[in-house]
């Protein structure tokens, strides 16, 4: 009797890749929002938390919440010196193993649940790349910083003019690569200047299709620990003249 070969049909993997630096108060929520998203197509998760020698109780509170929920698949890292976001980033997607690989701060000014908003157009075959913008659609927003806003919206016209993209948020969180085209890049910025550097090398990958979609954000004041500032703002103008013009 022939028998026909069985097909098992492989289950897609969403990265979530989480840059912890003194997030002690907030890494549990964080968490328990990635786990309570279900996501679709029944895409399992994997979650990369890198701390990046965190000077308070964040290793503990990670060790406690990945010993207290296996059901969360964990992978923990952490830098034994500090070296900033990018760094955390480029160690975080180094490791990564889905199909997918999604950004995600540690605090709580995005919202998970979008993840599969975010999903959407890649899964749909249209995009490679998807951008989660806050400048765009009708999702909540906290009203914060006005020059803020002012700067980041430069930043992204700026880095718009050398791209040739039609971004509305280059500098947002949320970000969206399939696993090949990011690990694919070689991504050098140490700290916040991440952002522009992985837009510049984005843009110059051949028939990159790059989509946005309209987020929500709860904005974080300083008070309650949002760490950039308007020296990072200087920095970013350094990359995106560097990543563009001489990179």
């Amino acid at each position: 009797m022939n028998r026909q070969p069985s097909t098992v049909h492989r289950k897609m993997k969403l990265t979530i890749v989480i840059p912890a630096y003194n997030e002690a108060r907030t890494i549990h929520l964080i968490l328990d929002k990635v786990k309570a998203v279900e996501l679709v197509q029944g895409i399992e998760k994997e979650v990369i938390i890198i701390n990046d020698c965190s000077k308070d109780g964040t290793e503990d509170a990670i060790l406690k919440y990945q010993a207290e929920n296996r059901s969360l698949p964990i992978q923990y890292l952490k830098h034994e010196v500090n070296k900033g976001k990018g760094a955390a980033l480029h160690t975080g997607i180094k490791h990564a193993a889905g199909d997918f690989v999604i950004i995600q701060d540690a605090d709580l000014e995005y919202d998970p649940r979008e993840y599969n908003l975010m999903l959407q157009p890649i899964l749909e075959g249209f995009a490679d790349v998807v951008y989660g913008s806050r400048f765009m659609g009708g999702s909540p927003h906290r009203i914060l910083f006005f020059w803020h806003s002012i700067g980041n919206r430069f930043l992204t016209h700026l880095s718009n003019a050398f791209t040739n993209l039609n971004l509305t948020d280059m500098e947002t969180c949320y970000k969206l690569f399939r696993r090949d085209i990011i690990q694919g890049l070689d991504l050098r910025e140490n700290r916040f200047g991440f952002e522009p550097e992985v837009t510049a090398k984005i843009a110059r990958v051949p028939n990159i299709r790059i989509y946005e979609v309209g987020i929500s954000y709860y904005g974080r004041t300083y008070a309650e620990g949002k760490k950039i500032n308007w020296r990072d703002g200087f920095r970013a103008i350094y990359c995106i003249l560097k990543y563009n013009l001489f990179a």
